[in-house]
């Protein structure tokens, strides 16, 4: 099982700079996106399908908003959108999909770096996410979460951590939280495979040279429970890959 998380940082931008070409050159089974910013109905969505992917799509109230989804060559045993927290669920930031006895959950966690209203819901959504997946993995204990977590986890993982310890994404709190969501059971598989320094995600579109410079921050993950951890048979970045501010991260799982 081949698995991309990827901030598309709107799909029909992408699809403008070649994402459908790339999709062609089969990168994986399973492309999960996250801020699609558009509804299906507003989407050539048939350039997914007639490439052999069933499309899943859970979109923002709000038009240009947000907005997650899943292409996958895979077809799902069962598709639920939303996680059942209000806001969470307005803002379309969670799918999962069902693939055997293994969940596949696409997330894009919320920004903070607006200001602190937003800063703050992102602390009550990663609690509420949190709750989520506790519940789940009662029932479904083989769990996958990828996505735009929206947080650099540790110094490794950031250009310039010095500089950025009180910028949102880099916070002591947001990294606290990250220390508690894999103790809790989860393997962050790129680091499972790769230890060293320089590998980011997501680079700030302010100043142009930034993505050269590879002044970045991996803030793109995924992670599987420890049950899934032995199944790691690699983990990849792609920086060359630009659709986007962000760039693709891989999975893959051998059975």
């Amino acid at each position: 099982m081949r698995i991309i998380s990827y901030n598309v940082n709107g799909i029909r931008a992408a699809m403008n700079k070649g994402f459908i070409d790339w999709l062609k050159t089969d990168p994986a089974d399973i492309i999960c996106v996250q801020e699609t910013k558009a509804h299906r109905d507003n989407v050539n969505h048939k350039e997914f399908t007639d490439l052999g992917f069933h499309d899943y799509w859970y979109s923002a109230e709000k038009k240009g908003y947000s907005g997650v989804a899943i292409f996958s060559k895979i077809k799902p045993d069962n598709v639920q959108q939303g996680n059942g927290y209000m806001q969470s669920d307005a803002e379309g930031r969670v799918i999962r999909a069902d693939f055997g006895d293994i969940t596949l959950i696409n997330a894009y966690f919320p920004s903070g770096t607006s200001g602190d209203e937003r800063q703050g819901y992102k602390y009550v959504w990663l609690n509420e996410f949190v709750e989520y997946l506790d519940i789940l993995k009662k029932t479904r204990p083989k769990v996958i979460v990828c996505g735009d977590y929206n947080i650099a986890h540790r110094e490794i993982d950031i250009h310039d951590p010095k500089g950025n310890k009180k910028s949102s994404g880099f916070l002591p709190e947001e990294r606290a939280w990250m220390d508690t969501f894999f103790v809790s059971g989860f393997t962050d598989s790129f680091r499972h495979i790769n230890a060293e320094p320089h590998h980011y995600s997501w680079w700030s579109q302010r100043f142009p040279t930034v993505r050269l410079q590879n002044k970045g921050w991996r803030i793109d993950y995924i992670s599987v429970t420890q049950n899934l951890t032995d199944n790691i048979a690699d983990a990849k970045i792609y920086p060359d890959v630009k659709h986007s501010d962000h760039c693709p991260v891989y999975l893959k799982l051998k059975f």
